[in-house]
Formats: C-alpha cells, sequence, structure tokens
C-alpha cells in the first residue's frame, strides 16, 4: 500500500485515519511483539493538542540488568537509511533523580503519529518538539511518524529538529533526492541513536524499530496497519484522499 498524500484532505480526515491507526498498532503490538509485562496503551490526547500518543507502560519493577522475555524483542541493531549516534553524555543523564511512578507501571516508549495540527503554528510545533526532546531525555524511547512534508517550521523535516537537540550536526541531514517524510526511532539510552528512514508519497511504508530497554526493540509493523486501516475507510473517503475531490452528496428528493 504506497503511502497517500494526505495534504489532499482537510486535517480532520487524517486526524480520523490516525486514530484508527493508533489502534491497530497497539493490537498489534499487544498480540505477541512485546515482551511479558508489557502493554501497548492508546493515551487520550490533551485538549487542543495533537497527535495521540501511543505508550508502551511495563507493570513489572525494572531490575538492573533484567533482560524482559517473550514477545518479538530484538538485540541485533536496526537497519535504517541513516544512522546517527550521539557522542555526548551529559551528567544531568548520570545524576540521581527522583521518580514518582504510576501504580500501574511506567511509560518505556512513545510512539507519535505527527498531524497537521502539530506544525500549524510556531507555538504547536515548538510543544510538539519539547515533549519529543524530554521523551528522549528522560530516557523514554520514541518512534515518530511524519506522512506529512516539511513546512516553514521544520524545512529539514521533524528528525533534524529534534535531534539537533542532542548533536550539532545539523547541516549533515538532508532529505535524499524524492524523499520528504521522515520516519525516525530514537534509542534513549545514556548515548542517544537516532534510525532514520526518509520515505515519500508513493512508498511501502517499511517496518520500524520501537526500542523498549537499552539495546532491545521490536519492529513496529507500520505497513500492515496502515493497510488494515486505509481497508475500513468509506470508498468515498478514499477516493477524496487519492482525487483531492470532495465526494458529492446525493440529492434524496431525486429518489
Amino acid at each position: 500500500m504506497p503511502i497517500h498524500n494526505w495534504t489532499n484532505v482537510y486535517d480532520g480526515l487524517f486526524h480520523d485515519f490516525h486514530q484508527t491507526w493508533s489502534i491497530y498498532i497497539k493490537n498489534a503490538l499487544n498480540a505477541g511483539k512485546l515482551p511479558k509485562g508489557m502493554t501497548a496503551l492508546v493515551e487520550q490526547k490533551v485538549p487542543d493538542k495533537e497527535p495521540d500518543v501511543l505508550a508502551i507502560d511495563t507493570r513489572e519493577p525494572e531490575r538492573r540488568g533484567r533482560i524482559p522475555s517473550g514477545g518479538t524483542l530484538l538485540l541485533e541493531p536496526p537497519v535504517a537509511q541513516i544512522v546517527r549516534k550521539s557522542t555526548k553524555e551529559t551528567y544531568a543523564d548520570i545524576a540521581n533523580r527522583i521518580v514518582i511512578k504510576h501504580k500501574i507501571g511506567r511509560t518505556v516508549a512513545v510512539i507519535e503519529i505527527v498531524s497537521p495540527g502539530n506544525k500549524s503554528s510556531k507555538q504547536a510545533f515548538q510543544e510538539f518538539l519539547e515533549k519529543s526532546v524530554a521523551f528522549i531525555r528522560e530516557g523514554i524511547h520514541l518512534l515518530v511518524i511524519d506522512l506529512f512534508p516539511p513546512t516553514k517550521r521544520d524545512p529539514f523535516g521533524v528528525h533534524r529538529a529534534i535531534w539537533e537537540d542532542f548533536e550539532d550536526e545539523d547541516d549533515e541531514f538532508v532529505f535524499p533526492a524524492g524523499k520528504n517524510l521522515i520516519l525516525a526511532s530514537y534509542h534513549a539510552s545514556r548515548l542517544k541513536e537516532a534510525y532514520v528512514e526518509p520515505v515519500a508519497i508513493g512508498d511501502t511504508l517499511p517496518d520500524m524499530p520501537l526500542f523498549l530497554v537499552a539495546g532491545y526493540h521490536v519492529n513496529v509493523p507500520l505497513e500492515t496497519t496502515y493497510q488494515t486501516t486505509w481497508d475500513v475507510m468509506p470508498k468515498e473517503l478514499q477516493d477524496y484522499v487519492i482525487t483531492g475531490v470532495l465526494p458529492s452528496i446525493a440529492d434524496d428528493s431525486d429518489e
């Protein structure tokens, strides 16, 4: 299933699509991909903020050196078109901190599906960046899915805007020819890593790594879940996405 041009449609339609897509991703992760003790949950969005967040929670207390069992957890480094590794280790990362944990568990990873609202204003984009960077700095692994082309707020894409908070190499990332959409997975270890896949409208979505513990990840089935979400969309709306032309409304008086 090729990536569609979601700029063809009004923002609310993509919001509806990514709401449903989030559910299918959650279901796929919970159907045997996650290790024992971890659960994918779709969190409610904060009022007037987008996007919704797909969070991976663990209900087991973390033990140093313990690797979760079960699921499809992988140790091998992910393969990506672009890999960035931070060379910096800040003292803030190794300082003691006081953490208040919810009785259900703690968030270990987050999946963000970027919506047009995240780029609609300078303030909205800054809030998105601050939230994304905060996740990574707090040791919460992050997968960002951005199927919208760069704007004046992110002329080189959301990955470069996020990563420049960790490395002064913002002139190194440029989109390959013909690619202007971004999938980026961030390994929020002490030394941060980014696995980036530039894609384009018409491409098939690759599976992307989602890190759960240091060095270990699962592959998120983006293509199959995108396809399933598309298949349950009404035909009239599919045509609207493809053509950019709103479906006509039938006149009941003619029947």
